[in-house]
């Protein structure tokens, strides 16, 4: 989860009250970004914000403000918020516990692509009946913090313990392009929308994690806006909503 989302209390709140129901069903883990929030301290420290596909470049000496922003004020703050829920939440980097390793993109300056690896203590703190809270912070081998796309932080935590992965975005899912609503996608269908620049930017970021997750574990993946939390619970029940992304 990132977005609009991070900055509207009350609506997170009404996310997290939803998850809480869904927690008495199934075990939860939550993974968020906060873009915004980055671009916001990054400003403050007199540094400049740029993208480059999709995704943020990170220069090593930018790392210190956005991994404060993420694993330090965005990532208490979700913990916070999801106490008041009864959720039990455990702030965490994606590399607690060797959760995940990093594939460095050097492209993109210091940041890694998130892989999965030891799922010990995330299977752990859900059989304790815990909400892991990830935030997208990872480090390379030496030590050094790296950035990492949410979207693909989350696929790579799902794929961690086979689970359903769900991507929240501002919009109620993937866009045609006359901004309606894409119901169902394939590999296909996608990789021809991309070609027309139709799915570009960070939604096509959002797609590449859903395909590589839907991939891997052979699932449909749900890209869906969180405007409206009862929508979880609806997924849960296999009903429609936003796009089913297929491999």
């Amino acid at each position: 989860m990132g977005g609009r989302l991070l900055q509207d209390e009350a609506a997170l709140d009404a996310l997290l009250a939803v998850c809480a129901e869904l927690k008495q069903q199934y075990p939860l883990v939550l993974v968020h970004g906060g873009g915004d929030q980055v671009d916001q301290w990054l400003a403050k420290f007199g540094f400049h914000t740029e993208k480059l596909d999709g995704q943020r470049v990170s220069p090593p000496e930018q790392m210190p403000v956005i991994a404060g922003a993420l694993a330090g004020a965005v990532n208490a703050h979700m913990v916070a918020r999801a106490d008041l829920q009864g959720l039990t939440p455990v702030g965490l980097t994606l590399a607690a516990g060797n959760s995940c390793r990093f594939e460095l993109n050097t492209r993109l300056g210091a940041v890694g692509v998130a892989k999965p690896q030891d799922g010990t203590l995330l299977k752990n703190l859900l059989a304790g009946g815990f909400t892991p809270v990830f935030c997208s912070i990872g480090h390379g081998e030496q030590g050094q913090l790296l950035n990492v796309n949410a979207d693909l932080a989350a696929a790579a935590i799902c794929q961690l313990v086979q689970g359903q992965l769900v991507l929240l975005t501002d919009v109620p899912g993937i866009l045609d392009g006359e901004g309606k609503l894409i119901s169902e996608l394939n590999s296909e269908q996608a990789a021809a929308l991309v070609q027309q620049g139709v799915i570009k930017g960070g939604m096509k970021v959002k797609l590449d994690a859903a395909l590589d997750t839907a991939q891997a574990l052979r699932r449909s993946i749900s890209v869906a806006g969180w405007q409206h939390p009862q929508d979880l619970l609806n997924l849960m029940r296999q009903q429609a909503v936003g796009t089913r992304i297929v491999c």
